[in-house]
């Protein structure tokens, strides 16, 4: 592989204008926390200003993040601001790719207060797309539920079409649709882009019968006395969170092909993959271990030794085989998106009549959710829905939807074991 050759993904205006209207959306909803975003499809001739509402502030960070983004050359910031039609930076975008292309830098989902940029050439993100293209033969389609703008969706929705051969105009996006609406438009040969919580839902509407839009044709997936059943020949992938083994089997009894799961991170881009709920993470061929067990090592197209901090301890049972087991910096994942709890109690102790809060994620029986104990100041009140209504609402204006809990219990002390460590609680067993 030439290691500056990669597709110049960005002249096929579809891909270009799917990539700048996720980032700029996932912009205004960091900046817009608790804040409904704009309805329908961003359009280019949709205006950020008269449409969706963008203010100066706010356009001036949609541009910085548009150029940090897509690397744009300084000084492109005048004839964004100056032109608010999605078109128009669209063009933009496309000449400052065509000069330069060569990195892209995304955020990861991290909650701490500010999502780190981590930057990837183009050409590895290439070398990983070559590499996937050979676990998915036979693709004649991408059906995405993943947005563009992040690392997993960039990868499999805007690279991979290319590696495959099928090519850019053969992405489906059906984010707008229910689990149970995708289902009904899938086709042999498609490869579905999702994440557990999709796969989760799909499962569940399958279990309870759901009917997709009636409006929707041209799909085999129908519901059947087990619940859903796939098309022949597709084959789902799923990243962002570790997959549940019970959601996993549960789509493959429900007719899925294969179900890949891919295990990475922003900072790494993927690092291995798996077919086999139970089994090990297999290495993609470019990766190896090192001496130091928090760093693997990778190997760039042009011979080129990187190495490359983990985020998650691994334990390897074979050698190129690996099992993730938690998070190094004590991140936790809701919707694919990671949050630290510890960051979410310390927003809930600003709030006046909080003294204490714990925050940890529910337990498999609870819930997906970030639930927090509450010790309140000036002790419990008879009455707790009106603090509980309160702190949803506090919440919600201060941080993302993954971040904010989903339910809370209130009691005079934080749950304490015998020596004094923090520990777990039922929901149901406090006020």
């Amino acid at each position: 592989m030439n290691p500056d050759s990669f597709p110049r993904w960005w002249r096929h205006a579809p891909s270009l204008q799917r990539v700048v209207a996720d980032l700029l959306a996932g912009e205004l909803a960091q900046v817009r926390p608790g804040r409904p975003q704009p309805a329908g499809a961003w359009r280019a001739e949709s205006d950020l200003r008269a449409d969706l509402g963008a203010d100066s502030l706010e356009l001036i960070g949609l541009a910085t993040s548009m150029e940090g983004t897509l690397h744009l050359r300084r000084g492109q910031d005048e004839p964004l601001l100056a032109r608010t039609r999605l078109g128009d930076w669209l063009a933009v975008a496309a000449a400052g790719l065509e000069e330069g292309g060569g990195s892209l830098t995304f955020r990861t989902s991290g909650s701490s207060g500010t999502p780190k940029a981590i930057r990837h050439e183009t050409a590895l993100l290439w070398q990983e797309a070559a590499c996937l293209a050979s676990l998915f033969p036979g693709r004649r389609r991408i059906v995405s539920l993943a947005p563009s703008h992040h690392i997993y969706g960039f990868l499999f929705s805007v690279l991979l079409p290319h590696a495959l051969g099928i090519g850019p105009a053969m992405v489906v996006d059906l984010r707008a649709y229910s689990p149970a609406a995708v289902a009904q438009l899938l086709l042999p040969g498609d490869l579905v882009l999702g994440f557990p919580d999709f796969w989760r839902a799909f499962n569940e509407a399958g279990d309870t019968g759901g009917a997709g839009d009636p409006g929707l044709t041209g799909g085999s997936g129908q519901p059947g006395e087990q619940g859903w059943h796939f098309p022949p020949d597709v084959v789902g992938v799923t990243s962002t969170a570790p997959c549940p083994p019970e959601v996993a089997r549960a789509v493959l009894a429900s007719g899925l092909a294969r179900l890949v799961q891919v295990y990475g991170s922003s900072e790494t881009a993927g690092v291995g993959w798996r077919d086999d709920p139970e089994a090990p993470y297999a290495l993609f061929p470019f990766w190896s271990r090192t001496p130091d067990p928090a760093t693997l090592a990778r190997r760039a197209p042009d011979g080129r030794r990187l190495d490359y901090p983990l985020q998650d301890r691994l334990d390897w049972p074979e050698d190129g085989r690996f099992r993730p087991l938690g998070r190094i910096d004590h991140a936790v994942q809701v919707g694919g998106v990671n949050v630290f709890p510890a960051y979410v109690a310390d927003v809930l102790r600003l709030h006046p009549q909080v003294q204490e809060a714990s925050v940890r994620l529910m337990r498999a029986d609870e819930g997906q959710r970030l639930k927090a104990f509450i010790v309140p100041r000036g002790g419990v009140p008879a009455n707790t829905s009106l603090l509980r209504a309160e702190l949803h609402r506090w919440m919600a204006a201060r941080l993302s939807a993954a971040e904010c809990p989903a339910a809370y219990s209130f009691g005079p002390d934080l749950p304490r074991q015998v020596s004094g460590k923090l520990t777990d609680w039922i929901i149901d067993a406090w006020t």
